[in-house]
């Protein structure tokens, strides 16, 4: 039997299974890869917020990435929530000496407007993390934390990747979730764009979005995929996970990981 493209998430755990570590393995396991994971925070988490977050040492979380990359090995690297500039810097400099590609989801906030970062973490996240990045993946409000350029229209996205690609990653995925009408993405790397649209979908559930997205093109490029064909892979396959989305609790309910199966697809 042949051993299946490996990804390892570094992240933060959602208790209430939405994002987090629970969103990155059930993507991965949905588009056929095996999936391990690096916990850098647990949180107390629902459908209504963050009631609570408890970073890891990072000698927990060293120890969590050496014991998987020295012994599986890794095909891709996605990180999410990293909580302080000790661990940015911690796992920046992991991902530096890792011979895989890394997506690196810059989490500022969660769905619920939640703080994720220590606000001392964001300059670690510019002059450390950024630069190891094969693809980030900001949203608006994390582009606007990071470089300070609000976006307003879609033709202020060219602006916000410019202002990303400045600290250093190969390609920047700018996601324009939060604008009106359809949803636009920019994916570039400075000299050629990629415009990736969808409908909006009229659902509410959308906890796990970012982490779903940013797992996904982790999954492409472990498979091989380039970069715009991981991302625009990925783009179809959240799309549909968010039009499937699904209440939960008494707030807002997850994205459907699991639509493919449910479609028959």
């Amino acid at each position: 039997m042949s051993v299946p493209p490996r990804v390892l998430t570094v992240a933060g755990s959602d208790s209430g299974g939405g994002a987090g570590i629970q969103a990155d393995l059930k993507t991965m396991l949905a588009l056929g890869v095996h999936g391990m994971s690096v916990i850098t925070a647990v949180t107390a988490q629902n459908s209504l917020g963050v009631q609570g977050a408890w970073e890891l040492p990072v000698a927990a979380v060293r120890a969590q990435y050496r014991s998987v990359v020295d012994d599986i090995g890794v095909q891709a690297v996605k990180t999410g929530m990293l909580a302080s500039a000790e661990l940015v810097e911690a796992v920046a400099e992991l991902i530096a000496a890792t011979d895989a590609p890394a997506v690196v989801d810059p989490v500022g906030v969660s769905k619920h407007g939640d703080s994720l970062l220590a606000a001392s973490a964001l300059d670690s996240v510019r002059t450390r993390l950024l630069p190891v990045a094969t693809v980030a993946t900001p949203n608006l409000d994390e582009v606007a934390q990071l470089t300070g350029v609000r976006v307003e229209s879609e033709e202020q996205l060219r602006e916000a990747a410019a202002a990303v690609l400045a600290y250093g990653p190969k390609w920047v995925l700018i996601k324009g979730g939060h604008l009106p009408a359809d949803a636009v993405d920019l994916l570039t790397d400075g000299s050629e764009e990629h415009w990736l649209r969808a409908p909006r979908h009229d659902n509410r559930h959308t906890h796990g979005t970012g982490c779903t997205l940013a797992s996904a093109i982790a999954c492409g490029l472990a498979k091989g995929e380039t970069v715009p064909e991981a991302v625009a892979a990925a783009k179809e396959y959240v799309t549909g996970a968010i039009a499937a989305g699904f209440a939960l609790g008494g707030g807002i309910g997850p994205v459907d990981h699991g639509w493919r199966f449910r479609a028959g697809t």
